[in-house]
């Protein structure tokens, strides 16, 4: 492309970026790889928006509603890459190999994988179908976090975390992370969860291929909120600390 025309195509990428993210990219599926490198390279949130977009789709099929572009996940939650880049093709989301694997490798919560042949794909964990992810049963950090929302302290309190719909509950190493989970439900909460206590009575602890610790349940007993008011937002907390004054229950 003469550079004389560049500025101008700037401009009108920057209009599609627009009304892009104004309507449901169904109804606009216009691949991104479309354009050319220079685009991209000038423009990077529309590519992080593509990116978001691609994985908030994956996360959706591949975790979830398989059914609904045609495709079926084997027992271990894989599926043929080919096969996902065809259906979804077919119902109107387009996806390039290029972007898949650009989504694979950028995304910041690691939420997919490939197998060793880079023909298969799944998501790494999440699933509300049944799958079996074969992951081990391993000995977990002394203290694990939980982020949810500040509304929802009073029902864990009494219920303990349960994994509702999904295969497990989610617990992560550092407390940072719980605060950014918590805050995709409103104002954020953290419980700290006392993971030596549960592995000493016999619960299982899993690890996820993204860094994400599983287990079934989490009796309330294991459980203390943190008081995240003064913290939240401007500490960079030490992973795996335990915020002074609230001490872990005891257990006998």
């Amino acid at each position: 492309m003469n550079s004389k025309n560049r500025p101008l195509a700037k401009v009108l990428i920057k209009s599609i970026q627009d009304i892009k993210s104004t309507i449901p990219y169904s109804l606009f599926p216009i691949p991104y790889s479309l354009f050319p490198s220079f685009c991209k390279k000038s423009n990077n949130n529309m590519n992080n928006y593509r990116i978001e977009k691609i994985s908030k789709y994956l996360s959706w099929v591949l975790r979830h509603r398989p059914d609904k572009i045609g495709i079926k996940l084997d027992a271990n939650g894989w599926v043929a890459i080919e096969e996902l880049l065809k259906e979804s093709q077919n119902h109107n989301f387009p996806i390039t190999q290029i972007e898949l694997n650009e989504v694979v490798e950028k995304n910041d919560k690691k939420r997919f994988s490939l197998d060793s042949t880079k023909t298969l794909i799944r998501a790494n964990q999440g699933h509300s179908l049944t799958v079996d992810l074969q992951l081990e049963a391993i000995k977990p950090p002394d203290i694990l976090y939980h982020g949810t929302g500040n509304h929802l302290i009073d029902l864990i309190k009494q219920t303990g975390l349960q994994k509702m719909s999904r295969h497990h509950v989610h617990l992560s190493k550092d407390i940072n992370t719980a605060i950014n989970v918590g805050k995709r439900k409103g104002k954020p909460a953290v419980f700290a969860v006392d993971a030596s206590a549960m592995y000493k009575d016999d619960y299982k602890f899993y690890f996820s291929a993204n860094h994400v610790w599983l287990v079934d349940e989490v009796p309330s007993q294991y459980l203390e909120i943190i008081d995240i008011s003064r913290k939240e937002g401007t500490l960079n907390w030490e992973q795996g600390t335990h915020p002074s004054p609230l001490p872990l229950p005891t257990h006998p």
